[in-house]
């Protein structure tokens, strides 16, 4: 049973959004744009003091400060989760054990034995996932025969052939060439430790004799083991040397491969492996780069120290901008002036790995997630690119619909042939590669999602006829995909409240009527997940478990999606529109932000999920614009 609604002066609101869109402004770095933390899990740090450990370049003080970030981060029970709130998990758990017992804590302490017994409790290494066990053959503590194969001839394959690199999302094909290379190797380096203390004597039970696609491919893998021991020699070279022309053509200007952790990780120890000596400009690009990655704070137990897996600058740039956009700043304030000198300087205009499937598509006109990562533009952000260029008052007014120009003509060529758009390639659809053994670290394709169609609509309405014929197919796409009950599933954000909270305004924005049967069953759905404090919360176990579908603690980002949702389609001041606003205002801090430290941004749904610290400014700062602006 919901509460009344509360009473909301006028002025509440008001005095909010001036506090929210002066918090905002303080943060914009002079360079122009704004970036917040991407707080993720443990496995971060875990994994990059076993690179140094592997390089042989682990210092005492990066090992003791990322140390000191790992036990802050255990929980009562002893275990490490993948997000706030969450459940344990076992490979984090074992990894962040691994890392401590590293770092010289006594395997008897308290907190360490509590971790063993939780990870032996729950099956032990054995049950692991395969990259955690990747990590400890490096160092002797698995064996690698008890792997799955992972020959580097999977970049010989040609487009049209089953399993070939473009078959795999593009966070996921840069990750897996470099790991063909580390697997055919098989390194044996020297932990310094050992952790076999953590295994069970429990094996998963291995897949019955039958038809199926999980025997099938347990079938091959022992094919591909048999060949890992008699390659044909020539062939192995030649896919080799291949694989290392294929990383090193990836790494990006600051040293990474794609601005994120994992293909930077294994990219480093492939070449590393490859003979590429420590001093060799790409190794000591790539880890030099990862210093900008890395935040290191004082605490009173001394200075801890944590690694990002990705930074957003583009991303929190484009969604702060609309913010104080909706906030009423002056289109050609000196803020969101800077901020577009730093978004227009940041179009990729060169070919990337999208080029595969769009190949007569022109260069131009896309925006990636980070500073530098020109081969794999992003939909998602060239969408909120072009809807934030396209509302804003520049003295260059050529450059910024030149821009705006390219981003809609890559955004149309870049739907896939359902109509919809993915984050990265179009039609990367082939859910075959979903099926191999070593999958089982989250998504590895790219299919199109209900947020990403939607901002893309969105932009697309703001600036095509509505009949345009590759926006209304982006429309249908989206009606068809929502929700039995009448939500839209999230894939970039928890969950169903952040696809609904994009779908419901974009579908509104292309035309479609707020009388519409699916815009309704939308906002009953939102009203009937409405939190007794007013706000809204969908906790990141929904993923896995339909019963966290819109339930959750209420968030200031979370809550914000969902009143975009209900001021699209009511622009009223109805019950649950002033109770989540209301929840805005009582929760908000005396700076002017709000303090969230649930994870509300998707990694890999079920597996990796994120903490954008600026999500709890911008979409509440949104929310309360649009509000006043629906109001009046």
């Amino acid at each position: 049973m919901q509460e009344s609604a509360p009473a909301l002066d006028e002025s509440d609101s008001r005095t909010a959004l001036t506090a929210a869109r002066d918090h905002l402004l303080s943060l914009q770095h002079p360079d122009g744009y704004w970036k917040g933390e991407l707080e993720t899990n443990v496995t971060m740090d875990v994994e990059d003091l076993l690179l140094r450990q592997f390089l042989g370049i682990r210092t005492a003080a990066e090992t003791e400060q990322a140390a000191r970030w790992i036990r802050a981060q255990q929980r009562a029970d002893g275990t490490w989760a993948t997000f706030y709130g969450g459940p344990g998990d076992l490979s984090t758990t074992a990894e962040a054990y691994t890392a401590l017992k590293l770092a010289g804590d006594d395997p008897d302490d308290p907190h360490m034995a509590a971790a063993r017994e939780w990870v032996l409790a729950h099956g032990g290494l054995e049950s692991t996932r395969v990259f955690t066990r990747i990590w400890l053959a490096m160092f002797g503590e698995w064996s690698w025969d008890e792997l799955p194969a992972m020959p580097p001839e999977v970049v010989l394959l040609p487009k049209w052939f089953p399993l070939n690199t473009a078959d795999w999302g593009c966070w996921a094909r840069q990750t897996i060439v470099p790991l063909t290379v580390v697997c055919t190797l098989r390194p044996n380096r020297d932990l310094g430790i050992s952790v076999r203390e953590l295994r069970s004597g429990r094996h998963p039970a291995k897949p019955r004799p039958q038809w199926t696609w999980e025997y099938g491919f347990t079938a091959l893998d022992r094919v591909l083991h048999r060949y890992q021991r008699h390659p044909v020699g020539p062939v192995r070279e030649h896919a080799m040397r291949r694989a290392a022309e294929w990383i090193v053509a990836r790494q990006e200007a600051d040293g990474s491969w794609g601005g994120i952790q994992p293909p930077w990780v294994y990219s480093l120890l492939a070449l590393h492996l490859l003979g590429y000596p420590m001093d060799h400009p790409v190794l000591k690009q790539g880890l030099d780069g990862l210093e900008r990655f890395l935040i290191r704070e004082h605490t009173p137990g001394g200075v801890v120290r944590r690694l990002e897996a990705c930074q957003s600058p583009v991303w929190d740039t484009v969604l702060a901008s609309i913010a104080l956009l909706d906030a009423d700043l002056a289109p050609d304030d000196p803020a969101l002036r800077r901020a577009t000198d730093f978004l227009l300087a940041e179009e990729i205009r060169v070919r990337g790995d999208w080029a595969v499937r769009r190949p007569d598509l022109p260069a131009g006109g896309g925006w990636a997630f980070e500073f530098d990562n020109d081969g794999y533009p992003d939909i998602d952000d060239t969408a909120e690119v072009v809807l934030a260029l396209n509302r804003v008052r520049h003295p260059d007014t050529a450059a910024v619909r030149g821009a705006v120009e390219r981003g809609r003509r890559w955004l149309r060529g870049m739907a896939s042939q359902d109509g919809g758009w993915a984050a990265f390639d179009a039609d990367n659809t082939r859910e075959l590669v979903r099926r191999l053994p070593f999958c089982d670290f989250g998504e590895v394709i790219d299919p199109p999602s209900a947020d990403v169609t939607a901002h893309v609509v969105e932009a697309l309405a703001a600036l095509e006829n509505r009949d345009d014929q590759v926006l209304r197919r982006g429309v249908k796409w989206l009606l068809a995909n929502q929700e039995e009950d009448g939500s839209w599933f999230g894939r970039w954000g928890a969950n169903h409240l952040y696809g609904t909270g994009a779908a419901v305004p974009a579908l509104v924005r292309s035309g479609v009527s707020r009388d519409n049967r699916a815009l309704r069953r939308a906002v009953q759905w939102l009203e009937r997940h409405q939190n007794d404090d007013g706000g809204w919360g969908e906790d990141l176990r929904s993923y896995d478990d339909p019963d966290w579908i819109g339930a959750g603690d209420s968030t200031a980002s979370q809550t914000a999606w969902a009143l975009l949702a209900l001021l699209a389609v009511q622009r009223q001041d109805t019950e649950a529109v002033r109770r989540g606003v209301d929840f805005l205002v009582r929760t908000q801090r005396s700076d002017g932000g709000w303090d969230e430290p649930q994870f509300t941004g998707t990694g890999f749904p079920g597996d990796f999920y994120i903490n954008y610290h600026l999500y709890r400014i911008v979409f509440p700062l949104t929310a309360l614009g649009r509000y006043r602006a629906a109001v009046g």
